[in-house]
């Protein structure tokens, strides 16, 4: 029996529908409701209400389980979100630690970020070797992140056997409110602004097959940089751009303008209410250069390989002109 935490999100479904497709037995947890993204394998999923905060609802879901993956973290660069994402991330991710161990767990998949990993000095590659160092570059959940796999060592040095993936940014279809679907939306409405960072990128899928493969290995004690290339923002837009048949994006937005951009967002919030769309620290990662590097995956797992960052675009970008004829 298989345990996925984190289910009900954009990652957790896309795995929790492969291992429901490979005919393994899972259980997930959910706080609130099944989305209708999973509403085709809903009725093949033993589902258990709670979060990993609640320790008794984790005790009920961990009988019988002799796998986890564990999915489930707050994203956020919305500094009101940074004391709950901070607490959920790494208590949420203490508790599950402390459970596997108690209930002799197989074996533990963790879902970490290249966040974890901190920034790179002088345009350097960043690995599974790099160390966290303080910086100003480094996000509240970059720091959620680093601190949850910190618990994840202690559990492996404890004795269990874990490892972890360090996914880039992730695209994929079937949740076009948040992470790459919001991006998507922009490029749907023809967003004329461009930043000139860097960043990697990977398709949901090969995370997906990554942590999988993963999991039936005999690999333990290890952490991989999932991330299928480097790729500007612009050259990202521009992608989807031409994918959804609009105008690509054609104005730099320099790091001035930026600032600018994110203070407005700011009194936006305080006035309205509602969540800002730009944050100081989105304004200032989307100016960041940022490379990752993957070989660590392709070499310890043969056969393992990434999607086309091309295909995935043109893929996601297909749905979306889908999801638009009924939205």
């Amino acid at each position: 029996m298989i345990l996925v935490t984190g289910g009900t999100g954009f990652l957790g479904s896309h795995l929790i529908r492969t291992l429901v497709q490979a005919g393994k037995p899972v259980k997930a947890l959910y706080r609130k409701h099944i989305p209708d993204q999973l509403a085709d394998v809903r009725d093949k999923v033993m589902w258990v209400k709670g979060d990993v905060l609640d320790v008794t609802a984790l005790e009920e879901a961990m009988e019988d389980v002799t796998h986890v993956y564990h999915c489930a973290a707050v994203v956020s660069f919305n500094p009101i979100h940074k004391y709950e994402m901070l607490k959920i991330n790494i208590e949420g991710t203490s508790n599950i630690v402390n459970l596997c161990i108690d209930f002799n767990i197989q074996k533990l998949v963790h879902v970490s970020s290249v966040a974890s990993l901190g920034r790179a000095k002088e345009m350097k590659e960043i690995s599974e070797e790099n160390s966290w160092e303080e910086s100003k570059n480094n996000s509240a959940y970059a720091l959620s992140k680093h601190l949850s796999e910190m618990e994840v060592w202690r559990g492996i040095a404890e004795g269990l056997n874990a490892v972890m993936v360090n996914p880039s940014i992730i695209l994929g279809s079937g949740y076009w409110g948040d992470g790459s679907g919001a991006l998507l939306k922009n490029a749907w409405k023809e967003f004329p602004f461009y930043t000139q960072g860097i960043n990697g990128f990977v398709d949901v899928e090969d995370v997906v097959k990554a942590m999988v493969m993963l999991m039936e290995s005999d690999i333990t004690k290890h952490r991989f940089v999932l991330s299928a290339a480097n790729w500007s923002y612009r050259d990202l837009f521009t992608k989807m751009a031409e994918g959804l048949h609009k105008k690509p994006p054609h104005i730099a937005a320099k790091p001035r303008m930026a600032a600018l951009v994110w203070r407005v967002e700011k009194l936006k919030s305080f006035i309205t209410g509602k969540p800002a769309l730009i944050t100081r620290e989105t304004a200032r990662t989307a100016q960041l250069k940022v490379f990752y590097n993957s070989d660590k995956i392709t070499k310890m797992l043969p056969g393992y390989t990434f999607k086309p960052l091309d295909q995935t675009i043109r893929e996601i970008s297909a749905k979306y002109l889908e999801y638009k004829k009924t939205n």
